[in-house]
């Protein structure tokens, strides 16, 4: 039944002109964009404990552990944080952090001494390695965070 009712709308489709075009679904990045507090809590002071309450979290949505070697989080403005060699286990997040500290599995640093992300509103992208764009996340000027 449902291969004529398809049949039957692409003849309904091709009879008004419409034509059809086959498009290659984009599966959706396994490391995603959770979170973006944007607005660190406090006052914007610059020192590090205010510039890494500034962070984007990323998450693996796979069971399985992800090399994120080169992969690249940026900024409209283009401020862009790349990752060395770091594996993201699988269902597992990794904050990347404006600010100055020791990496670990939970937190990378990116060492900066000031802010990346603007309050009024901006836009994450994270990169693949070869630059094309795993995924994004924009957000205005209300609150301190986003959810993706």
């Amino acid at each position: 039944m449902k291969k004529v009712l398809v049949t039957g709308a692409a003849a309904v489709m091709a009879a008004a002109g419409v034509g059809l075009v086959a498009a290659p679904a984009e599966a959706a990045s396994a490391i995603q964009i959770y979170r973006v507090y944007f607005d660190s809590p406090g006052k914007d002071t610059r020192s590090n404990a205010s510039l890494n309450g500034e962070w984007v979290q990323l998450y693996n949505t796979s069971r399985t552990s992800r090399q994120l070697k080169g992969y690249k989080l940026r900024d409209k403005t283009g401020y862009t944080y790349t990752f060395g060699s770091f594996v993201l286990k699988g269902r597992a997040t990794v904050k990347v952090r404006t600010g100055k500290g020791r990496n670990t599995t939970a937190n990378r640093y990116w060492g900066r001494g000031s802010y990346v992300w603007n309050n009024t509103g901006d836009t994450a992208t994270l990169k693949y390695p070869n630059g094309r764009a795993a995924d994004s996340c924009s957000w205005g000027s209300r609150g301190d965070s986003k959810y993706c």
